[in-house]
């Protein structure tokens, strides 16, 4: 008998989901937006063939297109989080794939409206943006204008919106399969109590102290993954030759310079990240080291390095107090930043908890701009990581606040780049409020490990993820065929260079790079790397100054600036390794804090 089940989504109590009345009072609410979405949108149209006519009918038309755009956001964010909450759904997922479906019609009749902006003659165009009645659209035009070289002609951009969601439909296919169809089974935890094995328990029983349980659950685990591993496979390639697609046809040199062109963002600061990361990797292997000594094992494999190694503090935090830690811990940010988000935790119901039969693994934050920025978790209260990802997904929530309330819509909508600075920031004043409130060496040394690993989760392992996005798409752009041996292949080497010469891999650990889901949307998760610096860089001066001003100044620019000019403002320059590096030093001296306590 199963004595921990995973409840249906009708069996949840009302108080852990989140309330999206500020969207949609009712389903009928949301039909009837769609249906005025899909009566008005093909008014776009009176304005083509118009746009170089004079300004004010070039700001007609945007300011037609964001009203569009806002309600657009409200239909995809509603549609969006109730899949999310039960991807079994079938009337939530047939809401999402009307709209959808709409949606490429939009994106069709809007498609003309780019390369119209972009035909305007450079002299003409600097005229347009000095009319008072474009003055709210300079900093956005002039970040499409840099597109011109990019852009296509009317009836291309017609072709490449006709062919989006085609093109894109691998990810769903990876999220149906991985989220739903897919069966773990269950087995017995490190008390003897019969739990189910899911995509969110995989990482509590990783956790747990027996080692025969970890070991089992990795097995069983993967096995379901290589059940499917040839489909997997297949929707991964599909993935990676789409993003080549789009950036061969939109005239970029490589899809990576594709992913980073619109955030400005030069290549050598990618490939910094992981050479800068490398020439690192030896603290990383001491710490691997200590931890095989420290839990006596005799070989040490990829699932014995989530447990903590303080054995005797078990991780139990409830709900209520996960979230008074959170709150404790960000008050160098002040009480506005504080207030905020807890009424958003408690009685404003942002957060939808707990994980429900057909629920969306792990966690995200999902705000636009007139909407409560939602955060989806599946808390677990026995994984002490999940008050991290509390945190985390907190940090990307109130930075959509800040920026809502001091930016045009225009200019609101933030870069990952810097979103990723935002929830690793929150991350890092959670770790040095427990640091400086634990007194006992015992609960030190756990908090010490549990930065170690959120470091190296963060920097290194995301780093290594970001080679291998670099490394097949090189492949698909080079001819060479993206089979299963070859993603493995890849993905094999990569892991005996990120885990060291002394590391045991298992043969399903390759399997590894068939399951995340963020290689669906490429060169996205090196980001964390580079977040993760700035944020240390960024809450070493809050927190030395006493001052949070520039960073909460850093939090309303929004989008206002490219990623890499904001955070110089904000007093870090990611042009150069320094900021990683100086993460990695933080990382080599926990290790060495760490050693001395228990080592």
């Amino acid at each position: 008998m199963i004595e921990s089940h995973t409840p249906l989504r009708s069996e949840v109590p009302e108080a852990n989901t989140w309330d999206l009345s500020p969207l949609y009072q009712t389903p009928e609410a949301w039909e009837s937006d769609f249906q005025n979405l899909q009566s008005t949108y093909a008014r776009v149209a009176d304005f083509r063939g118009r746009l170089g006519e004079s300004p004010a009918v070039l700001a007609e038309c945007l300011e037609f297109e964001k009203g569009l755009d806002l309600k657009v956001d409200q239909l995809n964010q509603y549609a969006a989080l109730i899949v999310a909450g039960d991807s079994s759904d079938a009337t939530a997922l047939s809401r999402e794939a009307r709209l959808d479906s709409l949606l490429v019609k939009v994106g069709e009749a809007f498609s003309f409206v780019s390369p119209e902006i972009q035909a305007i003659c450079d002299d003409e165009f600097e005229g347009f943006l000095k009319d008072p009645v474009l003055s709210d659209w300079v900093i956005s035009m002039r970040k499409l204008r840099r597109r011109k070289l990019h852009t296509l002609s009317a009836g291309e951009e017609r072709l490449m919106a006709l062919g989006s969601a085609a093109l894109r439909g691998h990810s769903e296919t990876f999220s149906q399969l991985t989220n739903v169809d897919m069966r773990f089974g269950s087995l017995n935890d490190d008390k003897g109590r019969e739990r189910e094995l899911t995509q969110s328990s995989f990482s509590s029983f990783l956790q747990q102290s027996d080692p025969a349980v970890r070991k089992a659950a990795f097995h069983q685990f993967y096995k379901e993954f290589s059940e499917h591993k040839f489909t997997l496979s297949a929707s991964l390639a599909s993935s990676v030759r789409a993003d080549v697609f789009y950036a061969r046809a939109r005239n970029h040199a490589s899809a990576r310079q594709a992913a980073l062109f619109s955030d400005d963002v030069p290549v050598a600061i990618y490939d910094n990240l992981i050479s800068t990361v490398r020439a690192n990797l030896g603290s990383l292997f001491r710490y691997f080291e200590l931890r095989q000594r420290v839990l006596k094992l005799g070989e040490i494999h990829q699932y014995d390095t989530y447990v903590p190694m303080v054995q005797n503090l078990k991780s139990n935090i409830p709900w209520d107090e996960a979230v008074e830690q959170v709150l404790v811990s960000l008050t160098p940010l002040g009480k506005e930043y504080v207030d905020t988000l807890a009424h958003g935790l408690r009685a404003g119901r942002w957060c939808d908890r707990y994980e429900n039969k057909g629920k969306r693994s792990g966690a995200f934050s999902y705000g636009t701009y007139t909407s409560p920025p939602y955060i989806m978790m599946n808390y677990k209260e026995d994984v002490f990581s999940d008050v991290y990802t509390l945190t985390h997904e907190a940090g990307h929530s109130m930075h959509t606040w800040y920026s809502r309330g001091a930016q045009l819509y225009q200019n609101y909508g933030y870069p990952i780049f810097l979103a990723e600075v935002a929830s690793t920031f929150n991350e890092v004043l959670l770790t040095e409020h427990l640091l400086k409130t634990a007194d006992d060496p015992n609960l030190r040394a756990f908090i010490l490990n549990r930065q170690i690993d959120d470091l190296r989760g963060t920097l290194y392992r995301q780093t290594m993820f970001a080679e291998f996005e670099r490394e097949v798409h090189a492949a698909e752009e080079s001819g060479d065929a993206l089979t299963l041996e070859r993603f493995t292949g890849i993905y094999r080497k990569l892991l005996a260079d990120y885990f060291g010469p002394r590391f045991s891999i298992d043969g399903e650990l390759e399997l590894e790079c068939l399951r995340i889901p963020h290689f669906y949307n490429a060169f996205y998760v090196y980001k964390y790397a580079t977040g993760i610096s700035a944020a240390v860089a960024l809450a070493t001066q809050v927190i030395d100054s006493g001052d949070a001003t520039r960073y909460l100044d850093f939090l309303r620019s929004g989008g206002s600036k490219f990623p890499v000019e904001t955070l110089r403002e904000a007093g870090v320059d990611m042009s150069t390794p320094a900021p990683v590096q100086a993460t990695l030093d933080l990382f080599s001296r926990r290790v060495a804090e760490l050693e001395e306590l228990i080592g």
